[in-house]
């Protein structure tokens, strides 16, 4: 009675463990910012600001993150487009995410990630992409933009990464720093994991823009930014570092704009 008693205990431990384990391992929580929604899934809009070389990548990001049982993406008409402007113009837009490419210059960057932040609400989001390093022969490779792409959209969803070392072997995600990008160019179920985890509560009051579009379509962006714009190209327009990647590099910048709001940048550094 006594040892069957103690193997019981042992076994309830054991899967204790593992699941502390698994929920450790799916941790990859930027900060744990969120986009406020009362109801899941919630649907997200991609503002589409990116060139033809860029549409068919967008399009594969969009249709992988709905998988999601939380979240929907749809991607409609960019913010630079609407006004008919140029990408260099891509602010962010109210309740949306904005994604862009253009030759921002030899600045060490390869993509990079904004959100504004109220509280530890997500309202705005910019996602770009660097063609000055993505025309060389290096990048210029779908499994690159796969990666690239995939990964700075995620982190307008609050997501980070799980592994920043380079070296290690891959996880299967873009949301892992790795030399070979071929098996690392899409979300895997840790990924999905974790926005579960993020998006489990409920809020009263929304963040996101309301009129959403059905899951993989194109149509009319609307909204305005209700936060104050940054020069994104510029990096003393970023703020203070307040993170380093695993090299040492300054990789998460904070820009305080008072009342409790801010603007965070993650800067994925040309290896």
């Amino acid at each position: 009675m006594k040892k069957s008693f103690k193997i019981s205990l042992f076994i309830v431990a054991v899967a204790m463990f593992v699941g502390f384990a698994s929920m450790v391992s799916a941790n990859h929580s930027w900060g744990g910012y969120h986009w406020a929604r009362t109801a899941n899934p919630f649907n997200l809009k991609l503002g589409d600001n990116v060139t033809t070389a860029w549409d068919s990548y967008l399009g594969t990001t969009s249709f992988d993150w709905s998988k999601s049982s939380v979240l929907d993406t749809g991607i409609v008409l960019g913010k630079a487009l609407r006004h008919k402007s140029s990408q260099k113009d891509c602010g962010p837009t109210s309740g949306q995410v904005e994604v862009c490419n253009k030759a921002y210059g030899n600045n060490g960057w390869l993509g990079l990630a904004q959100i504004w932040i109220s509280g530890s609400h997500i309202t705005q989001g910019v996602a770009k992409l660097n063609d000055t390093y993505f025309n060389t022969s290096t990048y210029n490779k779908p499994a690159w933009r796969n990666l690239v792409m995939c990964q700075e959209v995620a982190h307008t969803f609050g997501l980070g990464h799980q592994d920043e070392n380079f070296d290690n072997a891959n996880l299967g995600t873009c949301m892992d720093y790795t030399r070979d990008p071929s098996t690392n160019q899409f979300p895997n179920q840790h990924d999905y994991d974790q926005l579960v985890s993020i998006y489990t509560h409920l809020d009263s009051t929304t963040t996101v823009n309301a009129t959403a579009p059905s899951k993989g379509n194109k149509g009319n962006g609307n909204g305005n930014s209700n936060q104050a714009e940054i020069d994104s190209d510029n990096s003393s327009a970023w703020g203070k570092a307040i993170r380093q990647d695993a090299k040492g590099r300054d990789s998460v910048f904070e820009k305080d704009l008072g009342k409790g709001n801010k603007v965070l940048t993650h800067v994925f550094w040309v290896e």
